[in-house]
C-alpha cells in the first residue's frame, strides 16, 4: 500500500508540472521544447548582402525616373513600383536574419554576424533597405521614436488593453504593408499581405530573430501596449526614400 501511495503522488506531481507548463508558455522550459523540436535555422548573410545590392540599384533607378518625371500620373507610378520592391525585398532581407542569436546588447549589422537586439534589428534592416538612418541611436530609441522618425504622429495607430484576438482582427482590416510594431518592452516587424500576417523580430521565447504567425507572436498577444505604422503604406515617406532624404532620430 506504501508504494502505491509513493507511486499516486509522483503521477500527481507529474500531472501537476505538465497543467503548470500548459499555463506557463512563457517558461524557459516550454521554450527549450519548442527549440529541440523545431530545427534552427541558419543565418544567410550571402544572400542578405546581394539583396541590399540589389535594392540600392533599383532605387537609384526610380530615383533617377522620379526626378525626370514630368508629370503627377508618372511620379505616383515611381511611388507605386517602389512601394512594390520594398514589399517584395525587406521581407527576405529579414528573413536573412532568422537563426541569429538575441541578445539585450547585441549590436550585430548583418545576419550571423553576433546577437541583436531588437532594435538593431530593425534599425539594420531599414538602413540596410535603403533608409538613410543613424542606426545605433535610432536602436537605442523606445519603440514609438522609432516609428517617429519614418512617420508623423497622425500616421501612427496605438491600441492600449485590447485583447488579442480583437487586435488581431483590427489589423487584419488595415491596408496591406510592411509595418513597424512597438510594445511594452519590444519591437519588431508585421508584414501583411495576401498570405496573412507574421511577426518578424528579434527575441521572444526563442531568443534568436524568428518569424511568427499569428498564434505563436506571444510578444504581441502578452504587450498591453501595441503602436503600429504601414512602413511602405506612406507616399511621402516612399518618396523621400526615393529622394535619399536622411531620417534623424526621433527623441
Amino acid at each position: 500500500m506504501r508504494i502505491l501511495a509513493v507511486i499516486l503522488v509522483i503521477f500527481g506531481l507529474i500531472a501537476g508540472g505538465v497543467v503548470w507548463l500548459l499555463r506557463h508558455p512563457a517558461s524557459p522550459i516550454v521554450a527549450k521544447i519548442t527549440e529541440v523540436s523545431e530545427p534552427v535555422p541558419i543565418p544567410d548573410p550571402e544572400t542578405y548582402a546581394v539583396t541590399v545590392e540589389e535594392i540600392d540599384y533599383h532605387r537609384k533607378k526610380l530615383s533617377k525616373a522620379y526626378r525626370k518625371a514630368k508629370t503627377d500620373t508618372e511620379r505616383q507610378a515611381i511611388i507605386a513600383s517602389a512601394r512594390s520592391l520594398l514589399e517584395l525585398t525587406m521581407p527576405s532581407l529579414m528573413r536573412c536574419w532568422l537563426g541569429t542569436p538575441w541578445d539585450y546588447n547585441g549590436m550585430a549589422a548583418k545576419p550571423g554576424g553576433g546577437k541583436v537586439a531588437c532594435g538593431y534589428f530593425v534599425s539594420t534592416i531599414m538602413r540596410d533597405s535603403g533608409f538613410d538612418v543613424q542606426r545605433i541611436r535610432l536602436a537605442q530609441q523606445p519603440s514609438q521614436n522609432i516609428l517617429l522618425t519614418f512617420l508623423p504622429r497622425e500616421k501612427l495607430h496605438i491600441k492600449v488593453d485590447v485583447n488579442y484576438p480583437e487586435y488581431l482582427d483590427l489589423f487584419r482590416r488595415k491596408d496591406h504593408g510592411i509595418y513597424i510594431i512597438g510594445l511594452d518592452k519590444h519591437v519588431g516587424f508585421l508584414i501583411h499581405d495576401e498570405n496573412g500576417v507574421q511577426f518578424i523580430h528579434s527575441g521572444g521565447l526563442l531568443r534568436r530573430v524568428v518569424d511568427e504567425g499569428p498564434s505563436d507572436a506571444y510578444s504581441i498577444e502578452k504587450s498591453n501596449y501595441r503602436v503600429i505604422g504601414n512602413i511602405t503604406g506612406d507616399k511621402e515617406l516612399l518618396k523621400r526614400w526615393l529622394l535619399e532624404d536622411s531620417f534623424p532620430t526621433y527623441r
